[in-house]
């Protein structure tokens, strides 16, 4: 059977993604891209020409992120012009979705050398011109009428509520991911991965993490108020149309309660990263070592009212590809964009036990 190894992966430290605030804000998201794919090279040392594709995952495709991002930041960072390029949005998954996608060309036998990563900018959010609709189905009523598409913030407390998670517990789960961040910044875990992101001039542009909180306490989380609430009732269009109105087209009786806030949803943030991946042939042909194996990957959906609600359906999916179950993994990284999403996988769910759950800083 093919296999598509690993051979190293690097990113840039996180930046705070506001303008005036952030150390990367400033920066072109083609120079973020181009700043990992050059590490990768002087990391390993292969031939540009010999990448037979780059895939990067963007969501925000507009304003200096739209165009194929991929391409440009090969050509900025001096690939070869043989080496092409393609970028995809899969909303919060878009990533990985590269990295796998980077990987399916060498497991099916049709490459030999792939890059999977993206690059993301939330600082530039509302900078591509034009206002647009606010809704995902983009005024597709009809795709509305049977599919209702909230807020991810709002569904974030909509599964909350339907799970009967609290409040509480949501903020106990950001505090840990925040202590386990800043343990595994200390300890130097990421050392091996991250970059040091250069501006035009040569000045360092950032070498650090700059957003995770480590001074984060529990009674700090439990003064924020709600993040969802009002932007729950905001009538966006002359219809009035409200995301509140779009969760009680799905769940008529449901009285939401609202539990996110700044400090147990995701960051707003800068960054790129990249992961190299090989044929065992052309690794053993070019003394490539491997890090790691792509054992198996999977995709699946979930609803489209609920949005985060897929990761345990697919963590289920991926184990049953592999032959594998709970008790065979050591470690879950599980990335989105609220703590309730943890909340549902960790414990009872899936069964992971706490210990092999690791969480993204918020």
């Amino acid at each position: 059977m093919a296999e598509a190894w690993i051979i190293d992966a690097c990113r840039t430290p996180r930046g705070i993604g506001k303008k005036g605030k952030g150390a990367l804000a400033d920066e072109h998201p083609q120079h973020l891209g181009a700043a990992v794919l050059k590490a990768l090279q002087e990391r390993v040392g292969f031939d540009t020409a010999d990448v037979d594709d780059i895939v990067f995952g963007t969501s925000s495709q507009r304003g200096p992120q739209s165009g194929d991002l991929a391409r440009m930041a090969a050509l900025d960072a001096g690939y070869d012009v043989k080496a092409s390029g393609v970028t995809l949005d899969r909303f919060c998954g878009s990533g990985i979705t590269s990295v796998n996608i980077a990987a399916a060309n060498i497991l099916a036998g049709m490459e030999d050398l792939t890059i999977g990563g993206g690059t993301e900018m939330m600082s530039l959010a509302g900078s591509g011109g034009g206002k647009g609709s606010p809704f995902l189905d983009n005024d597709n009523f009809r795709l509305r009428d049977v599919h209702p598409q909230p807020h991810q913030g709002v569904c974030a407390d909509t599964i909350a509520t339907l799970e009967g998670i609290n409040r509480e517990d949501l903020d106990k789960l950001a505090l840990v991911s925040q202590q386990r961040a800043d343990h595994a910044i200390k300890n130097g875990h990421f050392d091996k991965s991250l970059i040091t992101v250069y501006k035009t001039d040569g000045s360092i542009a950032l070498d650090h993490e700059e957003f995770p909180r480590p001074q984060t306490t529990l009674e700090g989380l439990g003064q924020l108020k709600p993040s969802f609430e009002v932007i729950a009732d905001i009538e966006l269009d002359e219809q009035g149309t409200t995301f509140r109105k779009l969760v009680k087209q799905a769940y008529p009786d449901l009285q939401i309660e609202h539990f996110h806030h700044a400090g147990n949803s995701s960051g707003v943030v800068d960054g790129a990263g990249a992961v190299l991946l090989s044929s065992p042939d052309y690794a053993k042909a070019h003394g490539l070592k491997p890090r790691a194996r792509i054992v198996a990957m999977c995709n699946m959906g979930d609803s489209p009212t609920l949005m985060l609600n897929a990761p345990v359906p697919a963590a289920r999916k991926v184990l049953k590809k592999a032959g594998m179950s709970i008790s065979d993994i050591d470690l879950f990284e599980i990335n989105e964009a609220a703590r309730m999403v943890q909340s549902a996988v960790h414990p009872d769910s899936i069964f992971v036990p706490p210990e092999s759950l690791t969480l993204p800083a918020n």
